[in-house]
């Protein structure tokens, strides 16, 4: 679970656009940029390097 006040002030490093958390993934999801931070013990990793691309029918449910 991500804490909702923390939600609020990430955005994506890509685009810098807002993001989505996606619980039953654990990701944090940008439509902007197409891609999805992972969610590990809690924790956020907002690193580009670390974000796997959505597909289409993803990116179309966002």
């Amino acid at each position: 679970m991500i804490d909702p006040n923390l939600l609020d002030i990430l955005v994506c490093p890509v685009s810098k656009a807002p993001l989505i958390y996606d619980e039953q993934r654990a990701e944090l999801k940008c439509k902007a940029s197409g891609l999805a931070y992972p969610v590990r013990d809690g924790i956020p990793v907002m690193l580009e390097e670390e974000a796997r691309p959505l597909d289409d029918d993803e990116l179309r449910a966002l």
